[in-house]
């Protein structure tokens, strides 16, 4: 019989994340969500904010709030991170502090369905998407049939903000140190998927703001993939990532993994 020609991998979607710092009591905290259970995709799991893009995100209205008259490649995926975030999170990293009120005006615009330039004027925000450094570009394994190329960023969260999840994506949110997060995993109480593990992981020992946003890239850079592979090793089968992209460990027991 003819053999069998292997399937080709399933596209993956362009997707953004950010992870906002803070300096809290016991050091650097992030801001983390926890899925909605009946999600398809990672249900139930802590993650960061963040996903998809959307086509009005490449729109060159944007353009206009870079610093300066040429903005980065990655401008778009700075968009999804900060628009995905207000949705999900209610925070939103603005140039200025906002007006009393207008934080849930643009809540309530979104999931109303407007678009996300048309809200930000109407609540007289501007976002600060100059403030958001690359820290790497993770995409889901070739073998899986639901696939993301997601950019995530760091930036310091804004100040007079409080999180309030939106109860449809996110059920929960909260402000954690990496250290407790990846321990509450440990014990059972909290579901990671392999990328925010080894951001985790990444920022485990940084102990301030300052500290987490020295592992960022240049702000112009955009990131190189970094794809994890399924590798049959003499003691099982691993996840491997590359050497060279900043993460370890490059390998990890595939039995130890959840990738959605």
């Amino acid at each position: 019989m003819p053999e069998t020609a292997p399937q080709s991998p399933v596209p993956p979607h362009p997707a953004a994340t950010l992870i906002l710092l803070r300096d809290g009591p016991d050091g650097l905290e992030l801001l983390v969500m926890e899925r909605h259970a009946g999600l398809r995709f990672a249900p139930g799991a802590t993650v960061f904010p963040g996903g998809r893009m959307e086509a009005m995100d490449h729109d060159p209205h944007w353009r206009r709030f870079w610093p300066d008259e040429d903005p980065p490649a990655d401008l778009a995926h700075r968009v999804a991170a900060l628009r995905e975030c207000a949705e999900e999170c209610g925070v939103l990293l603005s140039r200025d502090p906002l007006a009393p009120g207008a934080l849930g005006e643009l809540r309530r615009a979104l999931a109303a369905g407007e678009g996300f330039a048309a809200a930000l004027e109407r609540a007289g925000a501007v976002p600060a998407l100059d403030r958001m450094a690359p820290l790497a570009r993770w995409v889901t394994p070739e073998m899986l049939p639901r696939r993301f190329d997601t950019l995530f960023y760091l930036a310091p969260a804004p100040e007079g903000q409080q999180p309030v999840c939106d109860g449809g994506e996110a059920v929960e949110t909260l402000w954690a140190s990496p250290r407790r997060l990846m321990a509450e995993a440990g014990a059972g109480q909290r579901r990671l998927v392999y990328a925010t593990r080894m951001t985790l992981l990444r920022l485990a020992g940084c102990a301030d703001v300052a500290a987490a946003m020295a592992f960022a890239l240049p702000k112009r850079e955009f990131p190189p993939p970094i794809v994890p592979r399924l590798v049959e090793t003499p003691s099982g089968p691993v996840l491997r990532i590359p050497e060279g992209c900043g993460f370890s460990p490059l390998e990890t027991p595939a039995e130890h993994v959840r990738l959605g």
